[in-house]
């Protein structure tokens, strides 16, 4: 068995490969029970904890990049010392920390090792459970905590300024043109995440109550409302631009490619960006550019934390919370720009 003291005090720092391929080519490269445990565990991911596809892939890469390190494989596992069994032999505290080491040497943020301690802490506790670890050496792990930085948002004013823009061009009934300014309203009228936007079907659009079905994390639905400008950009997008991007292969998607197909998150975000950048003094963003000004309007408008929460679909409080954090940062800027006595 390989020892942790080893691992962790004579090792240089690892110099993980970043790129979903460096580690593809890690996970080729694992010992049969290594990657027999990384298959096993991603199945589990998928058909019993009901996670994202883009979620199951950050932890089975981390996991990947962890058993990468323990094993000696690839540059993940470049300086550690060499296994002497397949499977989790040797994996304990020591080695956790090791690996996390060599990931704050090459660099990477506290956010990033947060999220990597926490993939481990799951994968560990789930390999006790199934038997393939005597004890959670997981459940030892101390890791820094995130940084949450204060999300950066459009003022209501420049939200505004979007929305008229994106809707000039589809005063010229466009399809391409009319999607975007639909997709647009939709996502800051809602605070909906990109990928429950393009996940959205045209029976999920409640023209009648003015509400939205969505499919959000962890298979979870919910309910989210919409106003009169969000259902007008929609009903135009519907009647009047979906027949001319649609084909056969569409199927029931609200909105769509230039080919067809169900629109892509990436085409979601070049509009996004490309709309407020045209902004004069707007935050550079994307979608969840987005949804962080709907939620901070809303806030700022009076509405109450948990309401929010159920509008955002977030697991928990915490999560909403940092829009206040927001509010009172604009609101210490707006207070030190005015008040004769700030300085």
């Amino acid at each position: 068995m390989a020892s942790s003291a080893v691992r962790g005090t004579g090792a240089r720092a690892a110099r993980p490969r970043s790129g979903r391929a460096a580690l593809l080519r890690v996970r080729a490269e694992l010992p049969p029970g290594a990657a027999a445990l990384v298959d096993d565990y991603e199945r589990h991911l998928r058909s019993e904890r009901g996670l994202s596809d883009h979620t199951i892939r950050a932890y089975v890469g981390d996991v990947v990049s962890l058993l990468g390190f323990l094993h000696g494989v690839g540059s993940e596992g470049a300086d550690a010392a060499p296994p002497s069994t397949d499977g989790l032999d040797g994996l304990d505290v020591g080695v956790l920390r090791a690996w996390l080491a060599s990931q704050r040497s090459a660099g990477r943020s506290r956010t990033t090792l947060a999220r990597r301690a926490a993939a481990a802490r799951v994968f560990t506790a789930w390999a006790q459970r199934r038997g393939e670890l005597a004890s959670d050496p997981g459940s030892r792990l101390v890791a820094p905590r995130a940084h949450r930085k204060l999300p950066g948002v459009l003022r209501p004013e420049q939200a505004g300024e979007v929305m008229r823009a994106s809707g000039t061009g589809a005063a010229e009934r466009e399809p391409v043109a009319l999607r975007d300014h639909a997709l647009l309203e939709l996502l800051y009228a809602t605070g909906i995440r990109v990928s429950e936007l393009c996940g959205l079907d045209l029976n999920d659009a409640d023209f009648e109550r003015r509400v939205v079905r969505v499919l959000g994390k962890g298979n979870k639905e919910r309910m989210v409302p919409f106003g009169q400008p969000a259902e007008r950009a929609l009903r135009a997008w519907i009647e009047g631009g979906r027949s001319g991007l649609a084909t056969e292969s569409s199927g029931a998607a609200l909105f769509l490619g230039v080919r067809g197909g169900r629109v892509d998150p990436r085409t979601v975000r070049r509009v996004v960006h490309d709309a407020v950048e045209s902004v004069p003094g707007a935050a550079d963003m994307g979608p969840h550019g987005l949804r962080h000004s709907a939620a901070t309007h809303l806030l700022e408008g009076g509405a109450d934390l948990r309401s929010v929460q159920e509008l955002l679909g977030h697991a928990t409080l915490a999560t909403t919370q940092l829009y206040t954090h927001v509010t009172v940062e604009r609101l210490k800027a707006i207070h030190d720009r005015t008040h004769p006595r700030a300085q």
